[in-house]
């Protein structure tokens, strides 16, 4: 989920807009964490086409 998703509690306006002290600090934490944004079936789907692609190489490569 990304900032441009939310709608701040205080201030009824987008929380990427940054309109209030409350909606900045929100926008500034969520951007300091790159990870925050990937959810568990995106972490999942990274690790299934990671293993896929190690299965190919060994294959590839006749190990």
């Amino acid at each position: 989920m990304s900032c441009e998703d939310l709608v701040c509690a205080g201030c009824a306006h987008p929380v990427a807009e940054g309109r209030c002290p409350r909606c900045r600090a929100y926008r500034e934490r969520m951007h300091q964490n790159a990870f925050g944004s990937m959810t568990p079936a995106l972490v999942a789907l990274v690790l299934i086409a990671l293993f896929f692609l190690t299965l190919a190489l060994k294959h590839l490569s006749g190990a």
